[in-house]
């Protein structure tokens, strides 16, 4: 698999605050400088490469005199509106000399829930990428709370590589992979399972000051990256030449190969990115009419509604037990469908009133990962 590396044109690149900052803690121009020339390598190998870069929060810290992250919102969000802008100007140092211009991105996760607002942000770096710029993307600290917030930026950069549909996503990390306990380094994970059984019990996360993730994060985003079809390296961030070193293949860091488990955009997008409105929970027969037939979900299997929806919107199915198995979007509002829950698709419009879809959600706009 690694061999095939050499072949992906476009390229998510994330690095944290801790490959960006000095034993200090401080955001480093030289730590910013390496990791320029890291991407220039990529850029002379006529890549498309989109940086995911954190470090804001650090830098307003600095300015502040703080050593400590802070706990508040407010001031972390403080923070943020100071550091970002000299973020991006020490990007934009380095880089401009190089004639290439950087373009600063801020996201939040609600900005990418609604498909429109999605397409928006994906025809904005499609321009970019096209204009040669290099794409740095941040969260946008000063105004995401918790209930909009990514979390952390391991999972931002998956967002980042599904947004332009990416052939591979590389994280630069303090250490060259994932180690187990017995200071083995993992080389390849081939399959989702693995993750859960071979590398979660070898966790051992710490967490540093300025610091949101961790090797528990980076696992997470390794296992949406997979379902989503995306490769996931996970490399040093302080080895020179490592991004070459990925692209030819080498023998480093581990590489998590892609499943490709959804293969349409607008079902990527339905499976990750889609804000969930409510859930629709089903019997055993709809069940296995959805899993094993591949078929659609009929009012006839819905036995409990949950949630505040319209027609559009994207829910979770579930079973009565309430293990979430798929997502989709529903053909009626969760009072519609309060309604028709139990009944034959020819019982619709004598309940309702007027004609409609014999489905609550058709297969074609399913998701379903059980």
């Amino acid at each position: 698999m690694r061999e095939k590396l050499k072949n992906c044109q476009r390229i998510v690149v994330k690095a944290g605050t801790s490959i960006l900052s000095d034993a200090d803690g401080k955001i480093s121009k030289v730590r910013i400088a390496r990791l320029g020339r890291e991407l220039l390598g990529l850029l002379g190998l006529k890549k498309q490469v989109v940086l995911v870069s954190s470090g804001a929060i650090a830098c307003g810290m600095a300015s502040f005199g703080l050593q400590k992250r802070p706990a508040e919102m407010r001031k972390l969000q403080a923070c943020a509106a100071i550091g970002q802008g000299k973020l991006m100007h020490a990007y934009e140092r380095f880089f401009s000399t190089r004639n290439i211009h950087t373009a600063q991105v801020l996201l939040t996760r609600d900005g990418l829930e609604a498909r429109k607002r999605f397409l928006a942000a994906r025809d904005t770096l499609e321009e970019l990428l096209a204009m040669n710029a290099l794409p740095i993307i941040n969260e946008n600290d000063t105004v995401a709370t918790e209930e909009i917030a990514f979390g952390d930026n391991d999972i931002l950069s998956v967002h980042a590589a599904h947004l332009i549909s990416a052939d591979l996503l590389i994280l630069l990390s303090d250490v060259d992979g994932f180690y187990l306990t017995d200071g083995s380094r993992v080389r390849e994970v081939d399959g989702l399972g693995e993750i859960d059984q071979n590398l979660v019990p070898h966790l051992n996360d710490v967490r540093k000051e300025k610091n949101v993730g961790g090797m528990k994060a980076k696992l997470e985003a390794a296992k949406v990256a997979m379902k989503l079809g995306i490769p996931l390296m996970l490399v040093s961030g302080g080895k020179n030449g490592i991004l070459k070193d990925v692209i030819e293949g080498r023998d480093v860091g581990t590489l998590f190969v892609s499943s490709g488990e959804y293969k349409n955009s607008r079902k990527k997008w339905i499976a990750f990115s889609a804000e969930r409105k409510g859930t629709l929970m089903v019997d055993d027969g709809a069940h296995d009419a959805l899993v094993l037939k591949k078929k659609s979900l009929l009012p006839s299997g819905i036995r409990k509604i949950r949630g505040s929806f319209e027609r559009g919107d994207v829910v979770e199915v579930a079973l009565l037990s309430g293990q979430v198995f798929g997502r989709g979007i529903v053909r009626y509002s969760n009072k519609d469908i309060q309604r028709i829950a139990g009944s034959k698709s020819s019982e619709i419009e004598k309940i309702l009133g007027f004609s409609g879809q014999h489905e609550a959600i058709h297969r074609n706009d399913m998701v379903l990962w059980a």
